[in-house]
């Protein structure tokens, strides 16, 4: 069972972060894109505190004693799918980087042979 306090943090952080996300697509500080993640996650967060009998089922299904148990395995899973994408997507960065250092050196080397 989660207790008010859990649930009334959980409402202010979510209702925080959703703020926070759409404050900083509005300056263009962020991409939509990247904002989806955080957007859906603090809504779930919600939906657990506004329902903590979704949280509850949730956590007995998986076999797991308390509900705010589930609640640290749950972020600390969602965090480490998210890095595991956000490494995926800086290698093929950095890769992109690579090919495109490689090609300006091939260019200013025809340009200089050029002159």
């Amino acid at each position: 069972m989660m207790t008010m306090t859990l649930r009334i943090a959980l409402i202010l952080v979510s209702l925080g972060t959703f703020c926070l996300i759409v404050r900083r697509i509005r300056h263009s500080k962020m991409q939509i894109e990247s904002a989806i993640f955080w957007i859906v996650l603090a809504l779930v967060l919600v939906v657990y505190s506004l329902f903590p009998s979704v949280a509850d089922f949730c956590a007995h299904v998986l076999g797991i004693y308390a509900t705010t148990n589930f609640l640290f395995l749950f972020a600390i899973f969602i965090l480490i799918v998210k890095v595991f994408y956000m490494t995926v997507h800086i290698s093929q960065l950095e890769t992109k980087v690579k090919e495109l250092v490689q090609q300006m050196a091939l260019e200013e080397k025809k340009h200089e042979e050029e002159i």
